[in-house]
């Protein structure tokens, strides 16, 4: 088993789109991989799961992870909400544009 915290740094959070991209990344893994916010867990690969848990941004969420890749799972998942990808700030890049 391997867990890391995180600090979700996307305004928005996890919100429909940013958590399908998150939903996307796990499920290239073949580890099991939970997210919890608080005292509450979810399979980090399904998206009402993942959205039940309301993660906005500043929230600081575990990523846990069981199985032969777990270690690259955390990390991939860790570097998506750590950071802000593209994907993450799509609806932003829009209206920069406009």
């Amino acid at each position: 088993m391997y867990v890391k915290e995180v600090t979700v740094e996307n305004q928005v959070g996890l919100h429909a789109r940013p958590a399908t991209f998150f939903i996307q990344k796990a499920n290239e893994f073949k580890s099991s991989i939970w997210v919890e916010k608080e005292e509450r867990r979810v399979n980090a690969k399904s998206l009402l799961g993942v959205l039940s848990l309301g993660i906005v941004g500043g929230t600081t969420i575990r990523i846990i992870a069981d199985g032969a890749d777990e270690q690259a799972a955390v990390d991939g998942l860790i570097k998506l909400v750590a950071g802000e990808p593209a994907a993450f700030c799509f609806s932003r890049r829009i209206h920069d544009q406009s």
